[in-house]
């Protein structure tokens, strides 16, 4: 990377702050159970983890907007909690992640979803999930597109679909928040499940990981960068979508960029640095992406700032974030790489 490429990314970077993006998806409560083991159950073959400290985070549409605002943003999270224990540490946390609450959508039918993780030694031993999606009734949906369509017409520069697949995005919510926006003239940036794939034709980009790029197309996963490349024209043509970015782990990312009647991929490597945790990498690829774009950035250097922060995450242990400057900072060291 050039200086002037460093230049302008930090010009970008300067005009993140207070930018409204409309983040509308699935959230969940994250929990941290860490402890260290030292034996193996007499009960059945299992490891024993003695507990050390216990704690939560923003998981899902949440860790998404979460990211946004660490980046100097003013996210407007729509989504779906129950009036339950867990709805209010999320609340609690958002508050002091800076994001606001009030377009979220409380619904004493529904639980909050929640994910506990138990990590031992810096592995994760084993996870257990709450979840009720036949909670989330239609009224609810109705009440989250109302919301989602009063945070648009404030005025957002982007919209973030976060899709976990836990039931606010379906077909019907799709297509309704999709012609929200289209109605506003704002772009369309999701983070997409298999099942729902070929759903998002149009987005101004989609960002799936290898895997989910060859199970949304219903195609066997292959390795190399011809094979990504070939499925990347795949998937422009398909859903005709204004960009594409598939994330490849230890092998970077390749972004697809509409020119005219071409298609052109452009593959941006990672530097070798050790992985802690993927967990919400994708969350901080798609918040750190529609941010860039949203403040003027081309999609190129979207994409690229979106891969300077995810090396940062993937460093972590845990749902986590990025602030300007460590994305700076990461870009910077780029320069003499």
């Amino acid at each position: 990377m050039t200086k002037a490429v460093f230049k302008r990314l930090t010009t970008i970077a300067s005009a993140f702050r207070g930018r409204r993006i409309a983040v509308f998806g699935d959230l969940m409560l994250d929990r941290y159970v860490k402890g260290s083991v030292k034996r193996i159950s007499p009960e059945a073959p299992v490891p024993v983890v003695r507990v050390t400290s216990e704690s939560a985070v923003c998981g899902g549409a949440a860790n998404v907007a979460v990211n946004l605002s660490s980046l100097g943003a003013a996210p407007v999270l729509v989504s779906v909690t129950g009036r339950d224990q867990a709805a209010a540490e999320l609340s609690s946390l958002l508050s002091a992640a800076g994001v606001p609450a009030g377009s979220l959508v409380r619904d004493g039918a529904f639980r909050t979803i929640e994910k506990t993780r138990v990590i031992a030694e810096h592995q994760q031993v084993v996870r257990f999930d709450h979840e009720y999606p036949a909670l989330l009734g239609a009224a609810a949906k109705r009440a989250a597109l109302a919301s989602l369509d009063a945070a648009l017409r404030d005025g957002c520069g982007a919209l973030i679909l976060s899709d976990y697949g836990k039931g606010l995005l379906e077909p019907a919510t799709i297509k309704a928040a999709t012609a929200l926006a289209a109605g506003r003239g704002v772009p369309v940036f999701v983070d997409p499940k298999v099942e729902h794939f070929q759903l998002y034709r149009g987005a101004a980009c989609i960002t799936p990981n290898t895997a989910e790029a060859f199970g949304g197309m219903r195609q066997t996963q292959r390795d190399g960068q011809p094979a990504a490349e070939e499925l990347g024209r795949a998937i422009m043509k398909k859903l005709a979508c204004r960009t594409l970015l598939i994330t490849q782990g230890e092998h970077g990312m390749t972004l697809f960029v509409r020119k005219g009647s071409a298609v052109t991929p452009v593959h941006i490597p990672t530097r070798a640095r050790e992985v802690f945790d993927v967990t919400g990498a994708g969350d901080t690829v798609i918040s750190t992406l529609a941010l860039t774009w949203a403040a003027g950035g081309a999609p190129e250097e979207a994409a690229l700032a979106a891969n300077f922060a995810a090396s940062i995450v993937v460093a972590k242990l845990g749902t986590a974030s990025v602030t300007v400057d460590e994305l700076l900072e990461s870009a910077k060291s780029w320069i003499t790489a």
